[in-house]
């Protein structure tokens, strides 16, 4: 009997070595019925994009200022070209050979004469016989308003006694003189320019508009 039961547990032995030498090791099977992968048996397909860089350099059409990113400012094909840089240079603001004192005239001049057309013909009188007066004065009053916020801002910007807070660098890198309009004494000039200037534009306006009588005028 025990040769029996020893002759049975080696045969035992026997086939589930071989068994699991031949199927491997059993696999759970899920609840549908289909075994669980443990690992895949095939690697699945996979590619990596690499960036190749060009070996001619990409031009830059915006790009820092003079090539400085610190200070603030893009240079582009519009605001870098000649005739814009001509264009700006010649400008009352940014003539720099002009004193501040005839760039605030030149200024305030064509803002007053500008400023009287709107208020004559706008205006809350302007069906009246009083539209020239009343729109030359509310012309006369604005300028004076712009007048008192260009002090209070000279007043906040700039110190009495400091030196030009302007840059002494151009568009095309070349040096120039510090423009003596941002300092207190030249912000105070051109202030007084401008006051003095708009005054007599809306002055030269009214005498051109009724002074005159031109007969082209539509009233």
């Amino acid at each position: 009997m025990a040769a029996t039961a020893s002759a049975m547990a080696s045969q035992l032995k026997s086939s589930f070595a071989s068994s699991s030498l031949t199927k491997g090791l059993a696999v759970p099977k899920g609840i549908s019925g289909s075994p669980f992968r443990l690992s895949p048996s095939k690697r699945s397909s996979s590619f990596s994009v690499k960036a190749i860089q060009s070996d001619k350099p990409t031009y830059q059409v915006v790009q820092p200022i003079n090539g400085d990113p610190f200070i603030g400012s893009l240079e582009t094909p519009v605001t870098s070209s000649p005739l814009i840089a001509w264009y700006l240079s010649n400008l009352p603001a940014y003539r720099t050979a002009v004193s501040p004192l005839l760039r605030g005239i030149e200024i305030g001049l064509a803002h007053g004469f500008l400023l009287v057309g709107p208020f004559v013909k706008a205006g809350p009188l302007r069906n009246t016989e009083y539209a020239g007066a009343a729109g030359s004065f509310a012309a006369g009053g604005l300028v004076v308003i712009l007048s008192i916020c260009l002090t209070m801002y000279g007043v906040s910007s700039f110190g009495e006694g400091e030196a030009s807070t302007a840059p002494s660098l151009t568009l095309t890198g070349r040096k120039k003189q510090a423009d003596q309009l941002q300092t207190a004494d030249g912000w105070s000039k051109f202030t007084g320019g401008f006051f003095f200037g708009g005054i007599s534009g809306v002055i030269w306006a009214y005498f051109l508009l009724y002074g005159l009588n031109l007969p082209y005028f539509v009233k």
